[in-house]
């Protein structure tokens, strides 16, 4: 029996395939790359992108097709609205939340009435047992890059996001659990750690005292790093700028196993937008944040995300936005055309921009990143940098891989053992958001 699970929207849900992935295998199921000959396929999906959801459909309208002609089983899982999940029901066999994933194989073997597994019980109880989800050992899709969840859920609201009616509430993971899976990745050899979560700086808030917070997690996790005799970068992603303090900036610059690369989202550089996104932070507050990354740890890089054309944005507002491009400097930026999503506040509101201004503002966000990017990767040129190997680069005799900072480099050779190990690479040209250079030396410690 073979099985193909397909993860559309963010890390989080990469992070939950992998350990969808192991309860099927642990079925006897064995994994495919072809859906065409897959006994059983799933999906989990993103009701915060519409273009998700649209890839749901096309993808179920086929696959219920197949079923004319031989046996299949089709589920979906992941971050769902309750007004998606009401159609889904009609269309797939199993529709399960990720907290109840333990009892997928008993789901698959009484399949044959669609049933929604609580789905329609409301996010209040969305996170209910999410321990027992943790519990089930990922089968990582990577042999020296894993994503770590550490939490679910957000109660933030912000007023253009589904995540707080998909997921739930925040819930923290327990730290043991977090160190425990940490320790085991470093000593099978894995290379980067991205601790994942829907604000990861609000870890342990939830738990009233009872648990660390997320300062003392990196603490341990930097510890680790220095005990350890084994290289290894940690990320996380993404943090809140309304719980980002200067402990956090200060641990990071402490330990050289915590990468020094940040995603702080802005969403907007206009304070009337950012109130009516209800970020609950301000221009002034990303500043000051910004500021204590530059001074305590300046070699950093900056990433962040950006909605253009959201519900009410006038030329002014928008333009407030180039300037917090301009001053912030950012190495990259993910640039989001707004579109209402149902079950998020916005919805409601009529989607006053339209969508060649949207993609107007789009284009010109990005040629400014350009712009900042390609000055900051020409300062790169002459300096060598240790970079991890992922993969072969699209130009032949090319390999590709990341710096510490998340920039993609490309080098001369074919050698493949590379691929999973760090290597230095001293930097002879640049372009607007990559760099190339020579191999000079492979990391002798770490390969």
């Amino acid at each position: 029996m073979k099985y193909h699970l397909v993860s559309l929207g963010c890390q989080m849900n990469a992070s939950d395939g992998e350990r969808v992935r192991s309860v099927i295998e642990k079925m006897g199921y064995q994994w495919t790359d072809n859906e065409e000959e897959a006994n059983l396929i799933g999906i989990l999906a993103c009701s915060v992108r519409q273009k998700a959801i649209d890839k749901v459909y096309s993808k179920i309208h086929k696959w219920n097709l197949w079923k004319n002609k031989r046996n299949l089983i089709t589920f979906v899982s992941g971050c769902i609205l309750p007004s998606d999940i009401e159609k889904f029901l009609k269309l797939f066999d199993i529709i399960f939340q990720m907290k109840d994933l333990p009892n997928l194989p008993e789901l698959i073997q009484q399949y044959g009435i669609s049933t929604p597994v609580g789905l329609s019980s409301g996010f209040d109880s969305q996170n209910e047992n999410i321990t027992e989800f943790w519990n089930v050992t990922p089968n990582y899709a990577s042999k020296f890059e894993a994503f770590v969840p550490i939490q679910n859920g957000c109660d933030k609201f912000c007023s253009f996001c589904a995540v707080p009616y998909t997921r739930g509430r925040e819930v923290s993971r327990p730290s043991n659990a977090i160190i425990s899976e940490v320790i085991d990745l470093v000593e099978k050899g894995f290379r980067t750690i991205t601790l994942l979560g829907q604000n990861v700086n609000s870890y342990g808030l939830d738990k009233n005292g009872d648990e660390i917070n997320f300062p003392s997690l990196l603490r341990r996790i930097g510890e680790l790093g220095n005990n350890l005799n084994k290289q290894f970068w940690v990320y996380f992603t993404s943090p809140h700028p309304r719980d980002m303090t200067d402990e956090v900036i200060e641990v990071i610059a402490d330990y050289p196993c915590l990468a020094k690369q940040i995603h702080l989202p802005i969403q907007s550089g206009d304070n009337k937008v950012l109130i009516h996104m209800n970020r609950k932070h301000g221009i002034e507050k990303y500043r000051q944040i910004v500021n204590s990354i530059r001074r305590l740890i300046p070699e950093a890089t900056l990433f962040t995300d950006i909605i253009v054309g959201f519900t009410g944005e006038n030329e002014e507002q928008f333009e407030n936005t180039r300037r917090a491009i301009e001053e912030f400097q950012y190495n990259m930026a993910y640039i989001a055309m707004y579109s209402p999503r149902p079950g998020a506040l916005s919805h409601r509101w009529f989607d006053d921009v339209s969508l060649d201004v949207k993609k107007k503002r789009h284009h010109q966000l990005t040629e400014d990143l350009k712009t900042h990017s390609r000055n900051y990767n020409s300062r790169m040129i002459g300096k060598n940098f240790r970079v991890l190997v992922k993969d072969k680069a699209r130009h032949e005799g090319y390999l590709a891989g990341l710096t510490e900072g998340k920039i993609n480099v490309r080098f001369l050779s074919d050698n493949m053992s590379l691929i999973g190990n760090f290597a230095d690479i001293k930097i002879t040209s640049a372009a607007d958001f990559s760099i190339e250079g020579d191999l000079v030396t492979i990391n002798e410690n770490v390969v």
